[in-house]
C-alpha cells in the first residue's frame, strides 16, 4: 500500500517535482534582490510598465533548466518570445509584478504554464518572497506548498473581488459602477498574486474585460483557479480559452450571479 501511494504521488508531481525547484532556485536571487534592483527599461510610459536586469536573467535560467529536464517541451518568454506554435511550450513571466518588485511591495511573482495542443495543462506560481509555491495539474486540484486548497463559496455581497477593466469605454465603465455597488473591489496590478489569491479563497474572483494584459498573464493562473474548484469562463462563453482574455475566474457561486446580472 505504501508502495501504491508512493507511485500516486510521482504521478502527481509529473511536472511539479521537476519545475518547482528551478523557480525556487530563480527565486533565491530575487529574493535577495526584492525592493533593491535598479529599473533597466521601460516597455511602456505607465509607471508599472518597467524592466530590470532581474527579469531577463530569470527567465534565461527558466529557459535553460527547463531545457535540460524538457529537452522536447519548446519555451516562449515575457523577456525574449519564442515558439508560440508548437504543439508543447512553456509559457513563462519572469517576474510579474515587476515594479512592486523594484519598490519593495510583495504583489510580485514568477509564473509559468504548460501548454498542450492550445491548452493549460500545468502551472506554477512562485511567491519568492513568502517563499510559498502555488501549482496545478489537469484534473488532480491545486496546491499551495503539498496542501490541497479551493476556492471560497461567498456570494456576491459578501465578495472581495479584483478587476482589469479599459474604464474608457461606456459600456465597461457601467458595469464597473454597477459591480462596485455589490462587491468590494480592489486591484493590485499584479495577476499572479491576485489568482493565488482566488484559489486559497481569500477573495471571491477577477473579472477582465478589455484587459491590457498578456498570455503568460492570464494563463497560469486562471488554471491554479480552475483546478481549486473555480469557475473560470470568457465572458458570453460556455468555455475559456487563455487567447481570449476577457474572462472571468472566481467561485461558481458569484460567477452564477454574474451572469444573471451582466448576461455574461
Amino acid at each position: 500500500m505504501i508502495e501504491l501511494k508512493y507511485k500516486i504521488y510521482i504521478l502527481y508531481n509529473m511536472y511539479s517535482e521537476k519545475v518547482i525547484p528551478i523557480l525556487k532556485e530563480a527565486g533565491k536571487d530575487l529574493a535577495k534582490y526584492f525592493g533593491n534592483v535598479a529599473i533597466s527599461d521601460k516597455k511602456e510610459k505607465m509607471a508599472y510598465s518597467v524592466v530590470t536586469d532581474l527579469d531577463l536573467k530569470t527567465e534565461k535560467f527558466i529557459a535553460k533548466e527547463l531545457k535540460k529536464v524538457y529537452p522536447s517541451i519548446d519555451f516562449f518568454g515575457e523577456e525574449f518570445g519564442g515558439n508560440k506554435k508548437s504543439d508543447r511550450f512553456w509559457l513563462v513571466d519572469p517576474i510579474d509584478g515587476t515594479a512592486h518588485f523594484v519598490r519593495g511591495m510583495p504583489f510580485c511573482t514568477t509564473m509559468i504554464s504548460l501548454v498542450e495542443f492550445g491548452e493549460v495543462i500545468f502551472s506554477a506560481i512562485y511567491d519568492f518572497i513568502k517563499g510559498d509555491v502555488y501549482y496545478a495539474e489537469k484534473g488532480k486540484g491545486a496546491r499551495k506548498n503539498n496542501e490541497k486548497i479551493s476556492v471560497s463559496n461567498r456570494s456576491l455581497v459578501d465578495s472581495y473581488m479584483t478587476f482589469e477593466i479599459d474604464l474608457t469605454k461606456k459600456e465597461n465603465l457601467d458595469i464597473f459602477l454597477s459591480l462596485k455597488n455589490k462587491s468590494a473591489l480592489f486591484k493590485t496590478i499584479s495577476c499572479g498574486y491576485e489568482y493565488v489569491l482566488i484559489a486559497q479563497g481569500k477573495i471571491e474572483g477577477r473579472i477582465s474585460i478589455d484587459p491590457y494584459g498578456h498570455d503568460w498573464d492570464y494563463a497560469p493562473g486562471s488554471f491554479l483557479v480552475k483546478e481549486a474548484g473555480g469557475a473560470v469562463f470568457n465572458l458570453k462563453k460556455d468555455s475559456y480559452n487563455f487567447k481570449n482574455h476577457n474572462h472571468f475566474a472566481g467561485n461558481p457561486v458569484v460567477y452564477e450571479e454574474l451572469k444573471r446580472l451582466y448576461k455574461f
